[in-house]
């Protein structure tokens, strides 16, 4: 498809709906595989990995990571903590806020499960991708850079 804006050689605004309309059919695909495998959803394995990834990570930098507001996600990490996957502890360098970790049960599972997407995501996107992947994978790398660095699109509350 050619994207024109005027007289652009690219049209940005059915960019931005086949990329949106991409990201909700994958996101939402991921979701039942990852619920038929190991019972929980996308969003959940998304604060999981990020947990692994980044030990001692508080409420404030999940939302901030992730561009969401601090009520959802302090909602969210409460869920995971009920599952037992993760825990709260004491920030000895600010009594506000506690650090969170994964439990043994909540690192099992998201390596697990990123098994599991990894395939999946290799099953929807592999052959359409074939060559440009790099490209692309670069190309979005750059602009979610670019979005973060400039704080945009990052949420008020």
């Amino acid at each position: 498809m050619a994207y024109k804006t005027g007289g652009d050689s690219a049209d940005l605004l059915g960019f931005f709906h086949d990329l949106v309309r991409c990201e909700t059919r994958l996101y939402n695909a991921l979701n039942d595989r990852l619920r038929e495998r190991h019972g929980i959803v996308t969003s959940q394995f998304e604060f999981l990995r990020h947990l692994r990834d980044h030990p001692g990570a508080r409420v404030g930098d999940l939302a901030a990571g992730f561009a969401i507001g601090i009520g959802a996600t302090s909602k969210s990490v409460d869920r995971l903590e009920k599952q037992g996957w993760v825990v709260r502890q004491a920030n000895p360098a600010d009594r506000r806020s506690s650090l969170l970790a994964l439990t043994g049960e909540g690192a099992a599972l998201v390596d697990a499960a990123e098994a599991t997407a990894a395939r999946r995501l290799a099953e929807l996107m592999g052959d359409t991708l074939g060559e440009s992947a790099s490209a692309v994978l670069q190309t979005f790398a750059k602009l979610r850079s670019v979005l973060e660095r400039d704080e945009i699109g990052t949420p008020t509350g």
